[in-house]
């Protein structure tokens, strides 16, 4: 009878290490650890698939102050204020962590968190944790494929579109002071002589020079063919000017175009935000470009409600 126990005893213990090799197996291809930490001594228990993540050796002593250390500052305090509301309430969380493992590597992971307790008293917090850096790049670079011109690099018109729209910045934290919108004066001889790749890399240049031309924290588009716009926080006329002027004197200078040089003017039209909608703002700046257009291109013109 007792040798029947110790054989069943070490049949339960067999399927609990095989068990635990197959969650561990399943851990690390879904790059999923699972972690827990008894209350309120705050003792760790890592599976291998945490240890891990934070690049820190298997079964190395660990301690919460010690790992905290590597969250970045907001995500440290965003995780510490979701934790510490989870064990009052006895509640759960999901978070999106920022750390820097204990190799350097920048990493983010998904936090899952469960509090266990008795009668509304909490004794342990558990749960799991993912490696999502590459998701969180993919979701990035897909951010910034929907937002950026491929040819240019500049902003797209949806972004653009985003920006004039929020004209107090509160989504962006960008407030919209001044519009410029500027037309290359001569790009569709350029595609008709010489074709549309130096057309395009026409269109590459262009962006390069509207990009240094540009004050700080200035959202740079291409909003159509050869059509491009400056949103800028500025408010001052005579700082806009200042822009435009170095716009104008930048395109003074030919473009290399494969064995020859062209020159390539802009016009602009410029329009203060002074209480308009966007549209307004918009057909404003509209108005200054063609009245520089008409004036014989590659000048400016500050639009003037009076």
């Amino acid at each position: 009878m007792e040798l029947a126990g110790q054989f069943a005893m070490a049949a339960r213990r067999e399927a609990e290490r095989h068990r635990q090799c197959l969650l561990e197996r399943a851990s690390a291809t879904a790059r999923i650890g699972i972690w827990s930490c008894s209350l309120p001594d705050g003792r760790l228990t890592w599976t291998n698939g945490v240890y891990d993540l934070f690049e820190l050796p298997r079964n190395s002593h660990i301690d919460r102050d010690t790992t905290l250390k590597m969250y970045s500052p907001e995500s440290a305090r965003q995780m510490q204020a979701l934790r510490a509301e989870a064990i009052a309430t006895c509640g759960d969380f999901n978070f999106d962590a920022q750390i820097i493992t204990a190799k350097g590597n920048p990493r983010w992971m998904r936090i899952t968190a469960t509090v266990d307790g008795v009668e509304g008293v909490a004794r342990r917090i558990f749960g799991m944790k993912q490696n999502i850096t590459e998701e969180k790049h993919m979701a990035e670079r897909m951010r910034f494929l929907a937002q950026t011109d491929v040819l240019t690099g500049l902003a797209n018109r949806s972004l653009f579109n985003a920006w004039i729209e929020d004209l107090h910045g509160q989504r962006n934290g960008v407030p919209v002071g001044a519009l410029i919108l500027i037309d290359l004066d001569n790009f569709k001889a350029v595609n008709d002589t010489l074709g549309h790749v130096h057309g395009d890399t026409c269109l590459i240049k262009t962006g390069e020079r509207l990009r240094q031309c540009a004050p700080p924290g200035a959202l740079v588009a291409r909003i159509g063919g050869d059509e491009f716009a400056i949103l800028t926080d500025s408010r001052d006329s005579v700082e806009m000017e200042r822009i435009s002027k170095t716009i104008i004197d930048a395109f003074g200078h030919p473009v290399q175009l494969g064995t020859h040089q062209h020159r390539i003017g802009v016009s602009l039209g410029i329009a203060m935000r002074k209480g308009q909608d966007a549209d307004t703002l918009y057909r404003d700046a509209d108005a200054a470009l063609y009245a520089a257009k008409s004036a014989g291109r590659g000048t400016w013109r500050l639009f003037n409600a009076a």
